[in-house]
């Protein structure tokens, strides 16, 4: 079962480019809920006394409910729209920054990170399988890019907002307008569907059970495994980073807006970074690209520690290049280790793999945090991304290695001779 655009008939163009607008409005709006919560964190150690491994857990619960409903999400989205469900999950995000706002204790703000992840896990399957379906062919990469620079648009812009509204206010009521801004959001994506229908589901009985079940299966072959191992590992590195970043640069004096100035640099760079990358992925091949950025945030990350805070500002816009460099040759690879078919499942399980390892990896990092320290758990953080390497080596070959399609699939499995 897909979701894919409607019928373009009539305006192919504009529908195309309404699906693709909303897809890039929720990135934008679901990544800076994501990563405004960076802001947030120092003041929430400070207000209730937690430790790094505390901190970890609470970054954790928004991510993790986020990774774990990935691929249900996608299922109801096939029977109410992906659209819809879009609508509905930026509302649920923007209320759960409501509820921050009004937490005053750990306990409620627990509640309010696990009712954002609820309402964040609808975007990247639905919003990125919905581009992949109207741009199908040579023209999805290029959306797919589009889209993936929306979300780092959100990434500079909220961060950034809160930082500057925590200035001249709480960061309760900061918060509470940041939600403000996600229930609008919700509300223009709906004006969006009232203006003309964007997309459909594709009704369930165009597709048997036994189908969905080959298209899974077939996900361990032609390279996605190790696909989705590398992207593993790269939101591990970067929600790791990203989670003791703040407490870095607290140590080398930097107060709340300094912390935020940093933040957007460190965004702006990773917004580059989407469009160099995705150039370069497509000059080069994921090896060459993946070597370069990954090794580059390897010692990105250690030239930061020694720094002071001045000249560190001016590493981070570099440190963000390669940082989310990485992450645009992988997603814009994905339809091409998959048919059609399988397009939806497989964004599915490669945003719950990769959104989960970001969840859990600031509960693990933070657990090292407390036990031996800041600068060395950054050093660690470093040391794993390099685990990238050796797997964008081996994908190289599977890379080579077009999706063999559904017919050929089930000649195989009935030992018939098959051309891939």
């Amino acid at each position: 079962m897909t979701i894919t655009a409607l019928s373009t008939a009539t305006k192919p163009a504009q529908n195309k480019a309404r699906v693709l607008w909303i897809a890039c409005g929720a990135h934008a709006l679901h990544d800076g809920f994501t990563d405004a919560l960076y802001v947030l964190l120092p003041l929430w150690q400070a207000q209730f006394a937690l430790s790094y491994a505390a901190i970890g857990m609470l970054r954790a619960l928004y991510t993790a409910v986020m990774a774990g409903l990935q691929v249900p999400v996608v299922g109801v989205a096939q029977r109410i729209g992906g659209a819809k469900m879009l609508a509905v999950g930026t509302a649920a995000a923007g209320a759960a920054y409501l509820l921050l706002g009004a937490s005053s204790n750990v306990a409620m703000l627990a509640i309010a990170l696990v009712l954002g992840g609820i309402g964040s896990s609808t975007q990247h399957p639905i919003a990125s399988s919905l581009v992949a379906a109207a741009y199908d062919g040579p023209r999805s990469r290029g959306a797919l890019g589009t889209y993936n620079f929306a979300g780092d648009l959100g990434k500079m812009a909220l961060p950034a907002t809160t930082a500057s509204l925590i200035a001249i206010m709480s960061w309760s009521s900061a918060a509470s307008v940041i939600g403000v801004i996600g229930v609008l959001g919700a509300g223009a994506i709906l004006l969006v569907l009232r203006a003309g229908p964007t997309e459909r589901s594709v009704r369930a009985g165009e597709r048997h059970d036994i189908g969905k079940v080959r298209d899974r299966a077939s996900l361990l072959h032609n390279g996605f495994p190790l696909l989705l191992a590398i992207g593993v590992i790269d939101s591990a590195t970067r929600m790791g980073f990203l989670t003791f970043l703040p407490f870095l640069l607290r140590a080398k004096g930097a107060g709340v807006p300094e912390i935020g100035i940093a933040l957007t640099l460190l965004f702006a760079g990773g917004a580059a970074g989407k469009l160099v990358c995705g150039f370069l992925g497509a000059r080069l091949g994921v090896l060459p690209t993946v070597l370069l950025t990954e090794g580059a945030t390897a010692v990105g990350i250690v030239a930061l520690l020694p720094l002071p805070f001045g000249p560190a500002l001016g590493l981070l816009p570099i440190i963000g290049v390669a940082l989310n460099g990485t992450s645009s040759v992988l997603y814009g690879t994905v339809p091409d280790l998959v048919t059609v078919e399988q397009r939806d499942t497989a964004f599915g399980v490669f945003y719950t793999g990769t959104i989960g390892a970001g969840a859990l990896s600031p509960a693990l990092y933070g657990l090292f945090g407390d036990a031996i320290g800041l600068i060395p758990t950054m050093l660690l953080v470093a040391v794993i991304v390099l685990l990238t390497l050796p797997l964008a080596w081996r994908l190289t070959r599977a890379f080579n290695t077009p999706p063999r399609p559904k017919a050929t699939r089930e000649s195989a499995a009935s030992g018939a001779s098959t051309v891939p």
